[in-house]
């Protein structure tokens, strides 16, 4: 639970809003919050693995320097440790991405990277996360943008009437009367619907009645030409993300034209987006080129809350399948932010899979695999630098002792197991990891096997509690995750120890004592 200097209440299990919320004085301690941050830009995920490993680096290091190395020859280690994993690392691909438009060969990868944050919702987040990015990828992959994927949060229900809807949802009504429109040709302002204003105040002196009648007719004559333009080229819907004036809506809602008002300058350009229109800075009809279509606007009503929904129909012609919205709903405020933050992950870590769409085996697997070849770099290696290879062996440790931890596992016993399992048996061993289910795999066999009778009982929970193992194969298992993150972190964190390493002093710079005294 984080309280930032707003005092908003953050509770979440994701690294990266917990850096960024958290103030962070030690300038060294700094560079492992810029490095993940690096990360969180390059590919969307593997913050906590730049932080964690990175700060096992520098402890490691800080052993190293108490037991009299330089801090040249720990670098020229960790600079040799991080060679050698980074070209071993490409050769453990397990399987390939071979079409990121295939719902099932990404949802795996997607549920890895949700379950770090919503271990029990990973699978529905996952097919609404699959759904959501199939829909919108290009036909180059390599497009793919993610601002394309909105999150629309609503209050109330449970996390199973979470949808992904093809098109947008915006979490307001229309201001019009009008509620429903099809065939839509959707004129975008940029500007204020409204009668234009002054900048300065004047003095408007009327002599009689006539002229009191008269003052606003003007303006009046001046929206409604307006308005027949609009209606005149064809255009049946106006979204405006400025203000949008009552005499405006009056006139709007005479010719059945449905008026929607959209704050937000980046939601203006995602509906943009969807309707393959322009947004008008002035206020008239748009031409051809400028007006955008969609199949159809209608209002919905989510909960308790109604929305206005601007979709697309998947066999349309003219259909521009470019923006998702999921709808998020849940009982309070934190756990709908933390939902979304974790759709956000496994969003990015499908852009991950577009430039590179290699995998790795999970689960703790990779980082083993890594700790036994760098370990044997370190035992063929001559000089001061192999103390500081072997050290970054041991920090690859770090990764399954944690996992072990979370899920109330022995971590000497478990990372035990894990070596022995990669010290064996090259070619089967390799997927090797944490089974995180171990525990409760075994207490509901025991749950089971406690109503058994006589010595077939006694035999049974025996054999219940070997077939119960805490290692497991990440790759039968289907936990992947993408190469290209485990490489930017492992890049990162070593960049970030070595810069750290690098500082044999830190000067504060800043002015002393209180307020400058006034000479007079």
């Amino acid at each position: 639970m984080i309280v930032n200097r707003l005092e908003k209440i953050f509770v979440t299990s994701d690294a990266a809003t917990i850096l960024q919320e958290v103030e962070v004085v030690h300038p060294a301690a700094k560079l492992l919050v810029m490095a993940s941050q690096q990360q969180e830009a390059e590919v969307g995920d593997g913050t906590n693995q730049v932080v964690v490993f990175g700060s096992e680096l520098l402890q490691k290091a800080e052993y190293l320097l108490r037991m009299g190395l330089h801090p040249s020859e720990i670098a020229q280690g960790y600079e040799k440790a991080l060679e050698k994993a980074v070209e071993y690392l490409e050769g453990l691909e397990t399987e390939r991405i071979t079409d990121v438009k295939d719902k099932k060969q990404i949802m795996g990868v997607v549920e890895t990277a949700i379950g770090a944050k919503e271990y029990e919702n990973r699978e529905l987040l996952a097919k609404l996360v699959a759904e959501a990015v199939v829909a919108v990828m290009p036909k180059k992959s390599e497009q793919f943008n993610v601002d394309n994927i909105r999150v629309v949060k609503i209050m109330g229900g449970s996390m199973e009437q979470s949808v992904a809807m093809q098109g947008m949802v915006m979490d307001r009504e229309p201001e019009s009367d009008i509620r429903y429109v099809k065939d839509v040709k959707l004129a975008i302002f940029s500007c204020p619907f409204d009668v234009g204003a002054t900048e300065t105040k004047g003095t408007v002196v009327l002599h009689n009645a006539d002229e009191l009648l008269n003052y606003t007719k003007g303006e009046e004559r001046e929206m409604e030409k307006v308005v027949e333009e609009l209606k005149a080229a064809g255009v049946n819907a106006v979204a405006c993300g400025a203000g949008l004036g009552d005499l405006a809506l009056h006139y709007l809602d005479q010719e059945g034209i449905l008026a929607v008002k959209v704050p937000s300058k980046f939601e203006l350009r995602r509906l943009c987006r969807l309707a393959g229109g322009h947004a008008l800075a002035r206020l008239g009809a748009p031409t051809l080129e400028e007006m955008g279509y969609v199949d159809e606007i209608r209002v919905e009503e989510i909960g308790g809350d109604r929305v206005t929904v601007a979709r697309n129909y998947p066999d349309s012609e003219k259909a521009r399948a470019v923006v998702s919205t999921i709808v998020l709903r849940g009982a309070t405020q934190n756990l709908l932010d933390d939902l979304e933050r974790a759709v956000d992950d496994g969003v990015n870590v499908v852009k991950a899979l577009t430039k590179d769409s290699r995998l790795v085996a999970g689960a703790g697997a990779i980082e083993m695999e890594l700790h036994r070849v760098i370990g044997q770099l370190a035992d063929s290696t001559s000089g001061t630098s192999q103390y500081a290879i072997r050290k970054f062996a041991e920090a690859l440790e770090v990764f399954p002792r944690t996992i072990a931890e979370n899920c109330g596992l022995d971590p000497t016993d478990t990372v035990a197991k894990l070596v022995a399992a990669h010290h064996q048996d090259r070619d089967a061993d390799t997927g090797a990891g944490i089974n995180v289910e171990y525990n409760d795999q075994v207490i509901d066999q025991n749950y089971y096997l406690h109503h058994q009778t006589g010595e077939q009982e006694h035999n049974e929970q025996n054999e219940g509690e070997q077939k119960a193992s805490v290692l497991l194969d990440a790759r039968k298992a289907g936990i992947v995750e993408p190469l290209a993150v485990k490489l930017w972190g492992l890049r990162h964190a070593v960049h970030a120890a070595l810069t750290v390493l690098q500082v044999d002093q830190i000067i504060m710079a800043k002015k002393a004592g209180g307020p400058k005294v006034n000479p007079k």
